[in-house]
């Protein structure tokens, strides 16, 4: 008897681990009031996740990064980056195109670990979502001021800096997104074709400035007690007592943590799994194909940049992308760069925020956030959640000074990238008759490779941010105890199975 004909071993039903199966997390997206509406592509995909990524990190984080932590050796770190998401991108592969639901790693860890591990990595999700999101509306607010020739578009009102910039953008992308799935994804393919043609300039018209002197030395020697101490450090210094995570082998491999920031658009390509037409072919397709787009890219301007100029004078939190240009007496070419990064940042916002309201739709048709949030229009999309999700994003990019918390956004992501990659070997084990679409090769090697690389990326980075995750979750666990556990719809379901039993009893 070969692995795929044994049995499927029994789902546990009871208690804090209790598991919803494949069938049942399918046969929920076919409740009428909470239905969403399958009208996306490969193409679609492809588009969402290069539109996600092909944003902040590209304008703004490799300068910084460059600059800051690991010098002309930035490229490398997107590579090491890269490999790490290119594992963690297959395991999200088999699992997308085996549970075509909506919610990405809340909805796999459902099934594969139960019901409060599935919550856990959703309050995760919550968090890298929402932060990133806010984080970029203000970016593009600052890139806004640049194109209008004034300060970022801030109004004073008392002791609070009113960024309306922000608040407008986050404004105009909540409209659009609860007006259709398809819809946003017809935008975003238009104004992510204008950003890749702006990315694809820089590269070409960067590469007649490169200076092969400028790629010496390749990785810089390590500078101790610059900004790699206390709680500012990586979390694998402080445990191993290094000098500090600024160039170095420990910057490159700081760096590389940091860059992960870029990579976050297959996650969110696996959130659309339900509204999507042929899963079992579309999602692998728009998983791999979106990753491996972006990392060309990447690799292709980050050579550029610390090609074009030493990396010294990309130091600081002020460098972007247009600041090589600038050093190259290459003035002209910053608005038509900034263009690009205007562009860039809306369909990351866009797309953050579409899957921020997808893994909360997915909460909330299972009980663990109100129930009343599950609700769809008639266009086919959860436009209360939508809402909600604007306005809290709203709120944070309008007036709360977040600052650069892209280190927070990375945690929450490889904690999720861990789960679902050891998903994959906890369902290949107990449910090995699943149809699945698209099969890690060589497993277990690979799940496993994806759980290491992705954990010591996390060992990365700083103790600080280590910190906060834990008090997040922290957070998470009080509100599961207090309210999910005891509004979940498996947890009814279960109590309504015991009353059962014992009335025929």
């Amino acid at each position: 008897m070969t692995r795929a004909d044994r049995p499927a071993k029994t789902p546990r039903t009871t208690g804090w681990f209790r598991t919803k199966s494949i069938e049942q997390s399918i046969q929920d997206t076919d409740e009428p009031d909470t239905k969403l509406r399958k009208e996306l592509g490969s193409w679609d995909l492809t588009v969402f996740g290069v539109a996600v990524s092909v944003g902040a990190g590209i304008f703004t984080l490799t300068a910084r990064t460059a600059g800051n932590v690991a010098g002309p050796a930035v490229s490398l770190a997107f590579v090491l980056a890269a490999i790490a998401c290119g594992l963690a991108a297959l395991c999200y592969a088999e699992f997308a195109s085996t549970v075509p639901v909506a919610g990405s790693a809340y909805t796999f860890s459902y099934a594969a670990f139960g019901e409060f591990i599935a919550w856990i990595i959703g309050w995760d999700l919550i968090l890298e979502f929402g932060l990133a999101a806010a984080v970029v509306a203000k970016a593009w607010s600052l890139y806004l001021g640049d194109l209008l020739g004034t300060a970022a578009p801030v109004l004073e009102i008392g002791s609070l800096n009113f960024d309306w910039g922000a608040l407008l953008i986050v404004v105009v992308l909540t409209v659009l997104i609860a007006s259709g799935t398809k819809l946003s994804s017809r935008v975003s393919l238009v104004i992510t074709a204008i950003k890749v043609i702006v990315v694809l300039f820089v590269v070409v018209l960067g590469a007649f400035y490169i200076k092969v002197a400028n790629y010496d030395p390749y990785i810089p020697p390590s500078e101790p007690g610059s900004t790699g101490e206390g709680l500012h450090q990586s979390l694998l210094s402080f445990v191993t007592g290094a000098a500090g995570s600024t160039f170095g082998w420990y910057g490159l491999l700081a760096a590389a943590s940091l860059v992960f920031f870029a990579f976050i658009g297959f996650d969110v390509v696996a959130t659309t799994a339900e509204e999507t037409k042929e899963p079992q072919k579309a999602l692998p397709r728009g998983i791999l194909g979106s990753l491996a787009i972006v990392t060309v890219l990447y690799v292709a301007v980050t050579l550029v940049l610390t090609g074009m100029v030493k990396y010294t004078d990309l130091a600081g939190d002020s460098s972007t992308l247009a600041t090589a240009f600038e050093l190259n007496g290459l003035t002209w070419a910053k608005n038509i760069i900034s263009f690009g990064a205007l562009a860039g940042l809306t369909t990351v916002v866009m797309v953050l925020m579409l899957g921020q309201t997808r893994v909360l739709f997915a909460m909330s048709r299972d009980g663990l956030v109100p129930r009343a949030l599950a609700r769809t229009g008639k266009k086919g999309t959860p436009v209360r959640t939508t809402i909600l999700v604007g306005v809290i994003v709203g709120l944070l990019a309008a007036f709360v000074p977040l600052g650069t918390l892209e280190e927070m956004v990375n945690i929450g992501t490889l904690f999720a990238f861990v789960l679902v990659s050891a998903g994959v070997l906890v369902l290949r084990r107990t449910r090995p008759d699943l149809q699945r679409g698209f099969r890690v090769p060589w497993v277990p090697l690979v799940p496993i490779l994806a759980v290491l690389a992705c954990l010591w990326l996390m060992l990365n980075l700083s103790v600080e941010t280590w910190l906060r995750f834990l008090v997040w979750m922290a957070a998470g666990v009080v509100i599961y105890v207090v309210y999910s556990r005891r509004h979940s719809v498996m947890g009814m379901r279960e109590a309504e199975k015991v009353r059962v039993e014992k009335s025929e009893h």
